[in-house]
């Protein structure tokens, strides 16, 4: 099997659990709230990843120089990002999420253009106005209640603040592996919400949340949603070109789209049809080919 082959299959892995986090999420955001949320979620992918370094014996030893830009993308990508990810899903629906999250690749230009000093061409352009006339779509401003309004409005700061991370990432040196990076972002995420949670977790409905399907859904949220797709996200990107592994995204949507209203009886309006094709065409024009 080739390594491009073999890459789409785990970026493929990786999205897919990506879309399926988002009804994850909503099946449990009702009892736990985003934060304490978040804080178990990063608790369970510690301990699966410490598991991981002490099995392969990786070393964990970074530059000084190197700890701003590694703790700039735990608090940017693991912390904001992922604490307004689980708001948006919990405001609006687990489609909905998914979607708007999706402009993500789109977003990156933004800040390819500011950090990287990336050019700006037409195409680029284009995709960004695509990406955020979808998303007004996908609110519904006219028609939507606020509370799926407010859902919007975080899912999409969690798609601007992880796009800011992806660039982000391209400023490490290259001599830090993808288990590393990840290990040291679920560290500064624990840490950056604890003082949120430590002295509020007792109060939780424990009695509600220790249940089969809600320990089960934090369980993937953590081992496999955290430590599992990333890892396997990381290792797809290593195996093929970055401008076609940006199409791997669109199986998140797609599978939170089919999932949503497969388990949590999601209706699908046209505008937020509408609106995901705007998204993905925006997407497509900036990852079909290098420029």
């Amino acid at each position: 099997m080739s390594n491009r082959v073999l890459g789409g299959i785990f970026l493929t892995i990786a999205a897919s659990i990506w879309g399926g986090m988002f009804v994850a999420v909503k099946l449990v955001v009702d009892l736990i709230p985003p934060i304490p949320l978040v804080w178990f979620r990063y608790l369970i992918a510690f301990v699966v990843l410490s598991i991981i370094v002490i099995y392969q014996g990786v070393n964990l030893k970074i530059d000084k120089k190197d700890i701003w830009i590694l703790m700039s993308i735990g608090i940017i990508g693991h912390t904001i990002s992922i604490v307004t990810q689980e708001y948006g899903t919990m405001y609006s629906s687990a489609q909905m999420g998914s979607v708007v999250t999706s402009a993500t690749p789109a977003f990156m230009l933004i800040f390819a253009m500011w950090l990287l000093k990336e050019r700006i061409t037409i195409r680029k352009i284009l995709s960004i106005v695509l990406a955020t006339v979808g998303v007004i779509l996908i609110a519904g401003i006219d028609n939507m209640e606020f509370d799926k309004q407010l859902g919007v409005f975080y899912s999409t700061i969690a798609a601007l603040t992880w796009a800011l991370m992806s660039v982000l990432l391209k400023l490490i040196p290259s001599k830090y592996p993808p288990l590393v990076i990840n290990f040291y972002a679920v560290i500064t995420g624990i840490v950056c919400l604890a003082p949120f949670n430590v002295f509020t977790v007792s109060a939780l409905p424990w009695d509600e949340i220790l249940n089969p399907v809600m320990v089960g859904s934090v369980v993937y949220l953590g081992a496999v949603s955290t430590a599992g797709a990333f890892m396997l996200w990381n290792k797809g990107l290593l195996l093929m070109d970055a401008g076609a592994s940006g199409l791997f995204f669109f199986f998140q949507p797609i599978v939170g789209t089919f999932l949503g209203w497969l388990i949590l009886d999601e209706q699908i309006t046209w505008n937020f049809w509408l609106g995901s094709i705007l998204i993905f065409i925006g997407v497509f024009l900036v990852t079909v080919r290098n420029e």
